[in-house]
């Protein structure tokens, strides 16, 4: 492909409108860059191509062969590169940025290698000072250079050099020791050259404007630095301290430093201004250890009589950048330093009413800028929080203007409401979440002893609201007001119905006007609400949920629950739960609507459970709604004669979750029982499993119903446990295995399309997997009694997950999270506990298994890789104890021989040697991978496997030896033989424990090896796939 072929592609890629030519030329410049000519090709499009598209693909192609070329190729790169920058200052925008990213890039990976003794790759701040001394355009690149360097040495995410997070820290680290202050102290002499040169240059030129911009886009990137390697979210970098080093003290104790970017803030027009204050946000959040406490206090007043001479003149906070920005510098003034030393600074009193006048003006202007709202609420509530630890003899008048700040928040959201209402304005309220961060901002700013009287007001005038909503139900209704009336019940459950915040003044309010004179009386006048919208809002999901959600919270903490059980309000809902009362239970509902009926019968679980001890009757008597359901149900499912309609099918989805929540919080053994002893002996589980057998091809019902049973047959606090001589664990295990080989048997054969496989199929695949797993993992069914009295439950149940397992595509595995936790999980147990189960399982379904754990071991997901880890673990420890039986000389050999399940078992693991070597080759390279995760798991399958395939083990050892340079070849080889040091060849935890402890220290000296190439289990696995070597024992 020669050079005119490459600029007619790239023109078609960048500027052609038809999307085929796009994609052809994308197609053929993919192939480009793969080839093995691509390098001398990049020099000459750089060299000899018109177009600014070409010259953008050979930068960037160049950036992408950095890690497979040679140190004496990319030392000319970079002379090259340098030299073009150099020589052609005028290119476009886009390929000055590409070819400063291949710089930086190729600075970075190079940085520790030396040339002729030369660390030529660390020489770049020399040679960017040439730039420096030259036109504006130069002077400009070159900044952009250092800039894009600092940013490339700040990044831990370098996937096209593969620098380790460890190799990363490294180069990261000297760079700041050695380079990062004088890039820092060079870009502050360049912008004070620009202050003094002021009157005489122009900042509204465009190269200029381009300078500057970029020379506070280094000082802002230096300023930025992780120094420390902490890594922090940057979404939530406002509170977060700059770790400047103490070699920088002496920059940041003159304090013209402070002064050059508060002049630089009125000098600059305000698309540049904006970098000065983000500068100032960073050097603000210095740590506080950087400084003495006069030194702190000095630094301190500096910046605040900067914060109040730009708040005395309001300069250019009419621009939303520079708005932001300010909002930002406030916020951190509170989060870097005490309240006590904000208030000893000299012109507080007036930087603190020029801040609350400030706040004020914002909160009312709430279309301009609203995400810098909460840097200002931020600064509030801070500030506030900070008042019970002031030791300062000087007044902090935060109670002067506090009231303000809220004041004007409140007045500012009602004002809103007419504009929102006449021009259809988006409702800032319907953003529930950023609104509820306000309200708790505000709850703390607001939150002291003499704001009781008002609070009382305001709870009361609510409930007034409130009571005349309600007297208006069903005629009429606002959504909005019930839910917003149902988030203010939730902040005074929280606030005034617990005793750690027993208000005297507020109760005495509430007496007065409501009669409730304490904690028991108000969540009787709580619970009224939750009735009244549960009988009159069934028609509102929204508003039936956070209901629901506000019953679950009051029923969760015991002294809440100790208080509910004994109001009528509560008494009436254990026993009037029915659609009758609470049109949400009926079968009119949407199955959407259906959802919320689990958290209701939890919360009624709750709360029946609290004094029910062993009255059965009582417990029973809760039921009876729920045994006219199914006697019902009964009559009609159980007829064959009979077609059942849609309001049959949602009363099985409404009784399955009701069950589900009301099996939720039995802990206890008594309370279990009575609930499996009504469900069992009174025939109502048959129901359930016929339901499934009709509509098994209908997730709608068998999901809820597949979860009930997963709840019923989990062993939560042993519930199942404890009673040797009940046969309840096996009578659940059996029915539910009938449900797994009822849904298995009708699924199996079910044709779905590929958008809807996972709801239609897979989902309830799942469920079964996490039916079977909390059954066989609850420890309460004893497997051996099935095959001892000839009960086929457990065989049937295990043949029908084989044939789910087999009927899952393998890539489906690990796309659908659920599924694959599910699948692990399940195997893990069995593995565990009934290995032997699975070695009796038909071939192709213990190959499939392997073929899983191959693909789990390529899993991100840590808590995958561990489950695999541990099930190859199991696996191949069954399969070595096996061997040993198979050669074993033991004298008595009816104790201990092989059984002709197990023999075929061997061939089977014989026959596909293959996938358990590879997974070895894979183990092992993740132990030479300098980020290896989990080395303790993965370290016990990998000495078994070394013990079973030892010519394999020995092969791979001598492959990843000789791709050492040749003077580290006999280290390495050593330490491979200090890593089965003491190891026997057994599977014992002892030995298993002492090939760990070996397998740190060779991994730790490993990775201190500085490695000339990388060792890749991929193509091990090409090398050795022909040869199938032998089980060893």
């Amino acid at each position: 492909m020669d050079i005119q072929q490459l600029e007619v592609l790239c023109k078609q890629l960048y500027e052609a409108t038809d999307a085929g030519i796009r994609a052809d030329a994308e197609k053929s410049l993919v192939s480009f860059v793969n080839s093995q000519d691509a390098l001398p090709k990049c020099q000459l499009l750089l060299d000899r191509a018109d177009s600014s598209y070409a010259q953008l693909l050979a930068a960037s192609t160049l950036t992408k062969l950095i890690q497979g070329i040679t140190l004496g190729q990319r030392i000319d790169i970079r002379s090259y590169a340098l030299n073009y920058l150099a020589t052609r200052p005028n290119l476009q925008h886009f390929v000055v940025q590409a070819l400063v990213t291949l710089l930086a890039k190729i600075t970075k990976y190079g940085w520790f290698d030396s040339y002729k003794g030369e660390l030529i790759f660390q020489n770049l701040l020399e040679d960017v000072k040439r730039f420096l001394q030259g036109s504006v355009e130069h002077c400009t690149i070159g900044v952009q250079i250092l800039s894009q360097l600092v940013s490339e040495m700040n990044s831990i995410v370098e996937l096209d050099a593969h620098l380790s997070f460890s190799k990363n820290r490294k180069i990261a680290t000297s760079y700041r020791d050695q380079q990062l202050f004088d890039t820092f102290l060079l870009s502050c002499s360049l912008l004070n050259t620009a202050r003094d040169n002021s009157k005489s240059l122009n900042f509204l030129d465009e190269s200029q404007q381009a300078l500057i911009s970029q020379v506070l886009r280094l000082t802002k990137n230096c300023l930025s630095f992780d120094f420390i390697g902490s890594s922090t979210d940057e979404s939530a970098d406002d509170m977060n301290n700059v770790q400047i080093p103490t070699a920088w003290r002496p920059a940041f104790l003159d304090s013209n430093t402070l002064k050059l970017f508060f002049d630089l803030y009125q000098i600059l027009p305000n698309n540049l201004a904006s970098y000065s204050l983000s500068c100032l946000v960073q050097m603000t959040s210095v740590r506080r250890s950087l400084f003495s406490n006069s030194e702190r206090t000095k630094f301190l007043t500096h910046l605040v009589e900067g914060v109040k001479n730009i708040l005395t003149n309001l300069h250019g906070l009419s621009d939303p950048d520079n708005y932001h920005e300010f909002c930002r510098l406030l916020a951190r003034l509170k989060s870097n330093y005490q309240l006590g030393e904000l208030i000893a600074v000299p012109c507080y009193p007036e930087a603190i009413e020029l801040i609350a006048k400030f706040t004020v003006q914002s909160l009312h202007m709430w279309l301009f800028a609203p995400n810098s709202v909460h840097y200002l609420l931020t600064l509030w509530q801070r500030m506030v929080a900070s008042v019970p630890y002031v030791k300062s003899p000087d007044p902090h008048l935060l109670g002067t203007y506090t009231p303000e700040v809220v004041k004007a928040y409140i007045e500012s959201r009602l004002d809103a409401v007419p504009l929102i209402v006449r021009d259809n304005m988006e409702d800032p309220l319907d953003d529930l979440c950023m609104v509820q961060q306000q309200l708790e901002q505000l709850l703390s700013v607001t939150t002291s002893d003499e704001h009781d009287n008002m609070d009382a007001e305001l709870v009361i005038r609510v409930l007034q609201l409130m009571s005349l909503t309600d007297s208006r139900l069903p005629q009429t209704g606002c959504e909005k007001l019930e839910l917003a009336i149902l988030s203010f019940l939730d902040q005074v459950r929280k606030m005034h119905s617990s005793d750690q915040a027993q208000k005297a003044t507020v109760y005495k309010r509430l007496s007065e006007v409501f009669g409730l004179n304490d904690e028991q009386m108000l969540l009787s006048f709580i619970n009224r609400k939750i009735i009244t919208n549960l009988k009159f809002w069934g028609r509102s999901e929204q508003i039936i949920t956070k209901t629901l959600m506000l019953l679950s919270d009051l029923s969760v903490h015991f002294n809440s629950v100790r208080k509910l059980a004994r109001l009528e309000e509560v008494q009436f809902m254990l026993t009037h739960h029915t659609s009758d009362h609470f049109p949400f239970l009926g079968t009119s509902s949407s199955l959407n609507e259906m959802r919320c009926r689990t958290m209701f019968y939890t919360s009624l679980s709750r709360l029946l459970m609290f004094d029910l001890g062993e009255d059965e009757e009582r417990f029973y008597h809760f039921l009876t709604p729920l045994t006219n359901q199914f006697e019902s149900l009964g009559n009609i499912l159980m007829d064959t004669k009979c077609f059942p309609n849609d309001e049959v099918k949602k009363a099985i989805i409404g009784l399955a979750r009701d069950l589900r929540g009301l099996a939720l919080p039995l802990n206890a053994r008594i309370q279990y029982t009575m609930l499996f002893e009504w469900l069992y002996y009174t025939d109502y589980l048959p129901i359930l499993l016929r339901a499934v057998e009709l509509w098994a091809h209908e997730p709608a019902i068998t999901t809820p119903v597949l979860k009930l049973f997963a709840e019923l047959v989990h062993c939560r606090t042993q519930r199942l446990a404890g009673n040797v001589s009940s046969p309840m664990g096996i009578l659940l295990f059996r029915e539910a295995s009938k449900l797994i080989c009822i849904y298995g048997n009708r699924i199996l054969h079910l044709e779905v399309s590929n958008d809807q496989l996972y709801p239609m199929k897979l989902k309830g695949i799942s469920i079964c997997f996490l039916i079977l797993k909390n059954a066989l993992g609850g420890n309460y069914v004893n497997c051996g009694v099935f095959k001892l009295y000839g009960d086929d439950t457990l065989h049937n149940v295990l043949e029908i997950i084989a044939q789910l397992i087999l009927s899952i595509r393998q890539s489906d595995l690990l796309e659908y999270p659920k599924l694959a936790s599910s699948y692990y999980n399940l195997l893990n147990c069995l593995s565990q506990d009934h290995v032997t189960y699975l070695a009796a399982l038909e071939p192709r379904a213990f190959v499939y298994i392997l073929e899983s754990l191959t693909k789990g071991l390529a899993a991100l997901d840590s808590a995958i890789y561990i489950s695999c880890c541990t099930i190859l673990d199991s696996i191949v420890s069954y399969i070595f104890k096996q061997l040993q039986l198979k050669i074993s000389t033991f004298p008595n050999k009816k104790l201990r021989r092989l059984t002709r399940e197990n023999s075929q078992f061997l061939k089977v693991v014989e026959l596909n040697s293959d996938l358990l070597q590879s997974m070895m080759s894979s183990l092992l390279n993740n132990v030479l991978a300098e980020d290896c995760r989990n080395q303790w798991s993965m370290s016990r399958p990998l000495l078994v496997l070394i013990l079973l395939y030892e010519d394999y083990y020995r092969s791979l050892k001598e492959t990843i030896i000789r791709s050492q340079p040749v003077e580290k070849q006999q280290t390495m080889a050593q330490w491979f033989e200090d890593l089965m040091l003491g190891i026997e060849r057994n599977v014992s935890s002892k030995n298993k424990e002492k090939f760990t402890q070996n397998l740190s220290t060779f991994r730790r000296d490993v990775v201190n090896l500085p490695k000339s190439t990388t060792y890749s289990s991929d193509n091990s696995y090409q090398v050795y796939t022909e040869t199938n070597y032998s089980i060893s024992v």
